[in-house]
């Protein structure tokens, strides 16, 4: 018999689904609209060619950041919305099917060639208390998504398959 310690590592690296980009979200601008894109350049270091974060050298984590579609409907309904606009969130990605906290401290393709690197939680920040108004900030917590560093690049596409290497 197994040790459960051996078990709870061999079940933490089994991600059998396979994923699926829903939206790409570039932030252009501090504070400004959000726009959505069919298609989108990783760039090797920097994240996604036209992001506002693009070239930042000082968030190396923080190159690229996914959410989890299936958290939208849930951080709505806890912000007492019927619904969230995932650009609001300011998040580069909508990923559905595939949970994002299961990749932590992995590797993640998306369509070909382009491999993300899960580097950290990417939390709230204040700004979600103005556009979800009171209580914003907390039912984002845990729901946040992920921020991500870029090991390989390549075209992102929306519909392509996100799977764990």
């Amino acid at each position: 018999m197994s040790e459960p310690e051996s078990d709870l590592k061999r079940m933490m690296k089994t991600v059998p689904q396979v994923g699926r980009v829903e939206q790409i979200l570039l932030r252009r601008v501090r504070k400004g609209q959000v726009d959505a894109v069919q298609t989108a350049s990783v760039v090797m270091r920097h994240g996604l060619e036209g992001d506002r974060f693009r070239g930042r050298s000082e968030r190396p984590k923080r190159q690229v950041t996914a959410i989890q579609a299936e958290h939208l409907p849930v951080i709505a309904a806890l912000s007492g919305r019927t619904s969230v606009d995932p650009a609001d969130l300011r998040r580069n990605l909508v990923i559905s099917g595939i949970p994002l906290v299961a990749m932590k401290d992995r590797r993640f393709r998306i369509g070909e060639h382009c491999v993300l690197e899960w580097t950290a939680p990417c939390d709230p920040c204040h700004r979600m208390e103005a556009l979800l108004g009171a209580g914003g900030f907390n039912a984002m917590r845990g729901m946040g998504g992920v921020c991500c560093r870029v090991v390989a690049p390549g075209e992102i596409r929306v519909g392509d398959p996100v799977v764990a290497v």
